[in-house]
């Protein structure tokens, strides 16, 4: 007789228990176990709950290869979902198996757990294991299907294999009512308390694993419902037409001021702290070093003279590479919307900058259009106040549009959706890659969905404050996912690229490249110890359909992208991981915490233009000023995305943070330690840093960076 204890962790969240009968089976290269149900006197599974059990069997099993979970009905109890941790395993010779579970398990059904030793493929040999693995890839790619939102796009989830799935399959959502006869399928409304429609039915049906927990579906509502009743009582979201006076437009957010915002509302119609954004603000990617001016910005010397002074010219400061420019491009044949019925206006700037002997980024000249030409003048700071105020308000208004819609959702939410259902569909659990980047998925289907409901749809929020609206959405996302390339995405590559690898006081570079730095050595430390060699990484089938599906789908077959279509060395398998986990975490954090910092003064951040680009000097006045930036009601609203978006809900996982242990061995727990070790030793520094800065960066410093894209 050999007694193998089984010891079994349930996970510690609200609703994670359950009534349900379970048992389990133990299978070995000599063997499996009978069907063994665990009961103790009392409930068993409660949430938190750590339980033994005895398994007994005629003889040992040698190595175990699988443990079976069986969950079934218990009396006349509603079936019910269980979230397993995992379950230890001891031998009769006291042999330890760890079975890393880390799922919810929904309604009546087997699944089955392999050890935690990852393996690839290549290292599985016995068919009983190979078919483990063929089947559990099928079975989530039945699950996790995708879908073609809008031509142009990435791939994302199709949320509607969800509702069609059986309640006691594994992965299932239980199985939910269907809509009556007649109520359509749309489902898109109004919510009491928020002011765009929802698309109800895409929200209804989300998968257990993916799906926000309790307390970040709280924390989010506790978020959203008070600001929004709030500014809905004052009468701010329903009341139309210009602001009367600037001041007023700090009273929106009078009880939610930080540091930042406050500094901000002081300093924004600064040129100093116009040219700082580019590279400490939201969207710290825009700036490219010039050699030689383009034919579409005739700035002269003697236009900037002024500003360069005496002892200097254009040509000299090109060649010294102080001279950047920030071209908004993509912008020039984005359709426009009506916002209030009236129709609003888009701009295609060009900003040239020039970093001065003070090392500070200043601009020099304004063109807002594409197109040179007497109705498309050159501003200047030289100008009048309120013709050079408007011209920067118009690349503010530019920086909105681009930063929200390509840098911050393709960049970081789309792409990262699209790398979180290719590790879901063609990763099995044991896969070393999978454990490695499963943190780094962490809700992100759940919140683009989120997103796809309330932002993207028909009259969602996009339709309600932007000046190119929904359709202008899809414009930019399709047209920027045709430009986006693997330099782009890689930070040093892209920094390099840009020329900006010298300019001082540019602290997203400085943090951005330390976290990258710390990221790279993690993850070769992981790829050293699973692939030796290129042939290691050459013939794992599971590790070529996974970069496979992430270049057909994420970036829809496009070679000129430079994205990798196979990996065939290590180093080329460690540079796009560094570059995956890199975006989904430090990037998305660079580009969406501080959004509310920069965007609650809305006129550093207007997301509409009431008036077209000026074709003259000299007509700008405050009251024309005013009359052209967005409405009261456009500018809460809008204000209302910028608060729930900075304000992580709880339930949060910083980078580098792994409680869920899908690792066992030895090796790559060391090489977590180390990596946590790193990102401290990098948040002490920027902390130290940012003692002595009148404007302190902390969007990359690691504690508040969240290991996922997950708001």
């Amino acid at each position: 007789m050999a007694v193998y204890c089984v010891c079994v962790t349930t996970g510690a969240y609200l609703g994670a228990g359950t009534l349900d009968n379970i048992s389990v089976t133990l299978v070995g290269t000599c063997g499996e176990s009978p069907k063994q149900l665990l009961d103790r006197m009392g409930r068993d599974f409660a949430p938190g709950a750590v339980q033994k059990y005895k398994v007994r069997c005629s003889a040992e099993l040698g190595e175990l290869l699988l443990l079976r979970l069986h969950k079934e009905r218990y009396a006349f109890f509603r079936k019910d979902s269980w979230y397993c941790s995992c379950i230890c395993v001891t031998g009769p010779d006291g042999t330890i198996s760890h079975f890393p579970c880390y799922q919810w398990i929904e309604g009546y059904c087997t699944t089955e757990l392999r050890p935690g030793t990852a393996k690839t493929i290549c290292q599985d040999s016995l068919p009983l294991l190979l078919d483990h693995r063929r089947r559990e890839r099928h079975a989530r790619q039945e699950c996790y299907r995708w879908k073609i939102y809008s031509p142009g796009f990435p791939g994302i989830l199709d949320v509607s294999s969800f509702e069609e799935m059986e309640s006691n399959r594994k992965f299932a959502l239980t199985k939910m009512t269907p809509p009556q006869a007649g109520q359509g399928e749309s489902g898109n409304r109004y919510l009491p308390g928020f002011p765009m429609k929802i698309d109800i039915p895409s929200l209804r049906h989300m998968e257990h694993n993916i799906r926000y927990s309790a307390t970040k579906t709280t924390s989010l509502l506790l978020n959203a419902i008070p600001v929004s009743l709030g500014m809905k009582l004052r009468g701010l979201v329903d009341r139309k037409g210009s602001w009367k006076k600037l001041d007023d437009i700090r009273n929106i957010f009078w009880f939610h001021k930080t540091f930042t915002s406050e500094y901000v509302t002081e300093h924004w119609c600064e040129d100093s702290f116009f040219g700082y954004q580019y590279l400490n603000g939201v969207n710290p990617v825009m700036l490219r070093c010039l050699s030689s001016l383009p034919s579409k910005l005739p700035v002269t010397n003697d236009m900037v003279a002024p500003m360069l002074g005496p002892d200097t010219c254009l040509q000299t400061e090109l060649e010294r590479g102080n001279v950047f420019l920030a071209d908004y491009w993509i912008l020039a044949d984005a359709p426009v919307h009506c916002l209030n019925g009236r129709q609003q206006y888009v701009a295609a700037p060009l900003c040239l900058l020039w970093l001065n002997p003070q090392g500070a980024l200043m601009p020099l000249a304004i063109q807002l259009s594409q197109s040179p030409g007497p109705e498309s003048p050159i501003f200047l700071p030289t100008d009048c106040e309120w013709d050079w105020l408007l011209a920067k308000t118009w690349v503010r208004n530019a920086e909105f549009l681009v930063h929200e819609n390509n840098t911050h959702f393709l960049c970081t939410h789309l792409l990262c959706e699209a790398f979180a259902m290719a590790t879901l569909r063609q990763l099995p659990l044991c896969h070393p890659l999978y454990k490695l980047l499963l943190p780094h998925t962490r809700y992100t289907l759940q919140v683009n969905t989120i997103a796809r409901a309330t932002l993207l749809n028909p009259e969602g929020l996009v339709d309600k404050v932007t000046s190119i609206g929904r359709q202008g959405l899809l414009y930019l996302i399709s047209t920027g996912l045709a430009h986006f390339t693997y330099t782009n995405f890689c930070l040093p590559d892209s920094l390099r690229d840009r020329g900006v690898l010298t300019i001082p006081n540019y602290h997203y570079r400085d943090d951005g490249l330390k976290i990258w730095a710390a990221i790279e050595r993690f993850v070769l430390e992981i790829v050293d110890y699973y692939y030796p060699s290129d042939i290691s990484v050459q013939q794992d089938s599971e590790l070529q359909a996974w970069v496979g599906e992430i270049f057909a789908q994420a970036f829809l077959g496009r070679k000129s992208s430079g994205f990798p279509s196979c990996l065939c060395t290590p180093g080329e398998l460690v540079k796009f991981l560094t570059a995956i986990i890199f975006n989904c975490s430090a990037q998305h954090a660079a580009v969406n915490s501080g959004q509310h910092d920069f965007g609650a003064w809305m006129p550093n951040a207007p997301s509409s233009m009431r008036k077209p680009p000026p074709q003259t000097k000299g007509n700008t006045t405050l009251k024309s000023y005013l009359e052209t930036l967005p409405e009261v009601n456009i500018t809460c609203n809008n204000l209302l995305l910028f608060w729930l978006v900075s304000q992580e809900p709880k339930d949060q996982r910083p980078l580098g943070t792994y409680p869920d242990e899908h690792f066992t061995e030895e090796a790559p727990r060391q090489s977590i330690a180390a990596f946590q070790s790193r990102l401290a030793q990098i948040s002490r520094d920027i902390r130290e840093r940012n003692q002595s800065l009148p404007l302190p960066y902390t969007y990359l410093d690691p504690p508040l960076i969240e290991n996922s894209v997950s708001i």
